[in-house]
């Protein structure tokens, strides 16, 4: 492994575990736009999958006293039903052209969204709906690593405070990516070279993850639902160009 590679994993991990800490998500969006420069996509993206449990699980730690149960159980309930459909359907389903679409969903909603000065504010309870995005979800977490784009979507349309916000966001996608990793491990697809980059990057983005979560503790309601748009704009962005890139 050349010195080059080991400081493109390290910040990989560092913007990774950073993004994570502020907002409660995108570890994988992020740390992979750099690991995929250096490592095919086979030893990338199951570190990216365990780097973004490991990260995750601090943010839950954070937010453990605002988890509201019920609103979590009516997201990843269904989530964990659509997980196996996902599986049995992985061989039929074009994974590519889901990113590119959830991709394109990413860039309309966070850049209309972005550059408004009035935010989106949904306001009455919609538990079926709920449940139907979990499912979803859970579905496009198996075929295309992308559990947490609908939710986080969803969420964006409230004006949830930020803890509360971040309490449903950051436990679903920590329990759909852990079980993830699980099948991962089970099925031997986490090879030496895998571990060798969780190893590399673990340290910077524990300490990444805790610079973004101080960062996190400082902004506003309002800024921080403003952010997590910005931030699915450029994700999409980010997205839809690798997989572009990767034809």
């Amino acid at each position: 492994m050349t010195l080059e590679t080991v400081v493109v994993i390290l910040l990989g991990g560092f913007c990774g575990g950073f993004v994570t800490g502020l907002a409660g998500f995108g570890l994988s969006l992020f740390a992979l736009s750099w690991w995929l420069q250096v490592m095919p996509p086979v030893q990338a993206v199951p570190a990216a999958l365990v780097m973004s449990v490991v990260s995750g699980l601090q943010g839950v730690y954070l937010v453990r006293t605002s988890v509201d149960w019920p609103r979590l159980l009516r997201f990843l309930l269904p989530a964990l039903l659509g997980i196996p459909l996902g599986l049995m359907l992985l061989d039929v389903i074009d994974s590519r052209s889901l990113k590119l679409v959830i991709a394109g969903f990413l860039i309309l909603y966070g850049g209309f969204f972005a550059f408004r000065r009035e935010l989106p504010n949904l306001t009455r309870p919609t538990p079926v709906i709920d449940g139907g995005i979990g499912f979803v979800s859970g579905f496009l977490g198996a075929v295309a690593g992308l559990s947490g784009a609908l939710p986080t979507m969803w969420s964006a349309m409230r004006r949830w405070g930020k803890s509360e916000r971040r309490a449903l966001l950051q436990p679903f996608n920590v329990a759909i990516l852990g079980i993830s990793a699980a099948i991962l491990a089970v099925t031997g697809d986490i090879g030496r070279q895998s571990l060798i980059t969780m190893a590399l990057a673990l340290p910077v983005t524990i300490i990444a993850t805790q610079i973004g979560i101080l960062v996190f503790k400082r902004v506003s309601d309002t800024a921080f639902q403003r952010l997590v748009i910005v931030l699915m704009f450029i994700s999409g962005l980010g997205l839809m160009l690798r997989e572009l890139m990767m034809a």
